[in-house]
């Protein structure tokens, strides 16, 4: 990664955190190198990231990084106070999203947060004409299929998961959604 990746990565990152509750257990969906996990520290309480780049299984401190793709990946069985997808859904092609929201809210406490963010379709230029100057090393770029940000909600749309925050960040390129399970589970 090079410097301006890191940045549009913290940014990213920062504009999360208010939303990962001190001590929560999250999940880090397409966590690359764990990022989330050290930028944040001791505020988490235990993290979980899956990642189909990885080559290795890493265990550091609260948290751990496995190879592999959501959810076949996960062996872990108890819910989640948070799940990010951080700059993940453009990434997914479109006959899987809604089983990712699906198995997503499957993994999520009642009252637990889903944390989305995605990047606007301008970005690509941008980001492609970055990658060819150089400035930044595009991670992943050719998997992104055109995905529209106002896709999000169509995806999370469910009775059990409300949108209690959305916002654009980083001069309007990016999207911020963040859904609440409903508590009581007997709505869907």
């Amino acid at each position: 990664m090079k410097a301006l990746d890191r940045i549009l990565q913290r940014w990213r990152i920062a504009k999360v955190r208010p939303f990962i509750p001190f001590g929560a257990r999250v999940l880090d969906i397409g966590c690359g190198d764990g990022a989330l996990f050290r930028l944040l520290g001791n505020h988490i309480g235990e993290g979980i990231g899956l990642d189909p780049t990885l080559s290795s299984h890493v265990q550091e401190g609260g948290f751990e990084l496995i190879p592999g793709k959501f959810p076949e990946g996960l062996t872990e069985t108890d819910p989640f106070d948070v799940i990010t997808l951080l700059a993940i859904l453009e990434h997914i092609p479109e006959s899987q999203q809604h089983a990712l929201a699906e198995n997503c809210v499957l993994r999520l406490k009642p009252g637990g947060l889903l944390v989305v963010t995605t990047p606007s379709p301008h970005v690509d230029h941008i980001l492609n004409l970055l990658l060819a100057l150089r400035i930044i090393d595009g991670m992943s770029l050719m998997e992104h299929h055109g995905f529209d940000p106002r896709q999000t909600l169509a995806i999370f749309s469910m009775p059990i998961l409300t949108l209690v925050k959305f916002a654009k960040f980083q001069f309007g390129l990016n999207n911020l959604f963040v859904f609440k399970k409903a508590i009581d589970e007997m709505i869907h």
